[in-house]
């Protein structure tokens, strides 16, 4: 698919209805703990330089820098091993935090699809016209639509990302501010999208083992790993690799990741997984 079709899917999309109460996490300048940082990559000397780049650019938007301290996006870009050139998504990306981020390692020669679906768009606010509006980021392509009816290009994407997303996927709530969604057939349409070899990182709020999707996301908006490493496999992906950069001993995942107590101090799990060559 072009990136011309994409941008036209973007815009007649941008105007669908959202939910009534918001899935992922909103901006914050809370801070994390220290923690330790993320596994070695294969990146080169010049490829690393390009995510500390992306980081330190004073260009960024407004507001985004405040939240580098508890996002720690050098982390978890290494971790996902983005280069320029390459053309990645984000998934679920919301006001675009990462997006912006991956658009500026992938520079012009790359391409980032910012995707959501109505309700994180709805809960988004202006955040995606201050962001994308006039041209601002011109490698970046919108998509909006249904996860079941993603119209992803075969073979197109080099990289994909999750930040605390996945597991709406999952989510059934009870008061119907989100759609149904079904991960099995998102992950149908997101994996052909994929280049062999392609990487895909989720990071996610850990919760207890053998927790019920059903009941851990509606209540906590948590995951149990298993079941992400579950999907994920399950999809046609291999499990490559794990991250402790993010993980927190004395979460005892009993509290919503909104409580002010563990509010960005969550333990998150942060796996990678890959495409088989």
């Amino acid at each position: 698919m072009s990136r011309a079709l994409l941008l036209a899917i973007s815009i007649s999309l941008l105007s669908v209805a959202g939910c009534k109460k918001a899935p992922p996490e909103p901006p914050a300048t809370e801070q994390a703990a220290p923690a330790p940082a993320a596994s070695t990559s294969a990146l080169s000397a010049e490829e690393t330089a390009a995510i500390a780049a992306a980081i330190d650019s004073t260009d960024r938007l407004a507001g985004d820098k405040d939240e580098d301290a508890w996002r720690r996006p050098s982390e978890v870009l290494t971790f996902l091993e983005v280069k320029p050139g390459m053309k990645v998504i984000d998934y679920f990306s919301a006001g675009g935090y990462y997006t912006e981020l991956l658009s500026r390692v992938v520079g012009s020669n790359g391409q980032v699809v910012a995707y959501n679906n109505a309700e994180y768009l709805k809960f988004s606010g202006e955040k995606p016209n201050q962001r994308y509006g006039n041209g601002r980021l011109a490698n970046v392509a919108q998509l909006t639509t249904p996860p079941e009816e993603a119209p992803f290009e075969a073979n197109s994407l080099d990289a994909a990302l999750f930040v605390m997303s996945y597991h709406d996927l999952h989510w059934q709530a009870k008061d119907g501010s989100w759609p149904k969604t079904d991960p099995a057939q998102a992950l149908a349409k997101l994996v052909p999208a994929l280049k062999p070899g392609a990487v895909v990182v989720v990071m996610d709020h850990a919760a207890v083992a053998g927790a019920d999707p059903a009941v851990s996301v509606d209540a906590l908006h948590r995951i149990d790993p298993a079941v992400i490493k579950r999907d994920f496999e399950a999809a046609g992906l291999t499990f490559e690799s794990e991250s402790k950069a993010f993980a927190n001993a004395e979460d005892d995942h009993s509290k919503p990741v909104f409580d002010p107590a563990i509010r960005h101090k969550t333990d998150q799990v942060l796996y990678r997984f890959r495409k088989k060559p």
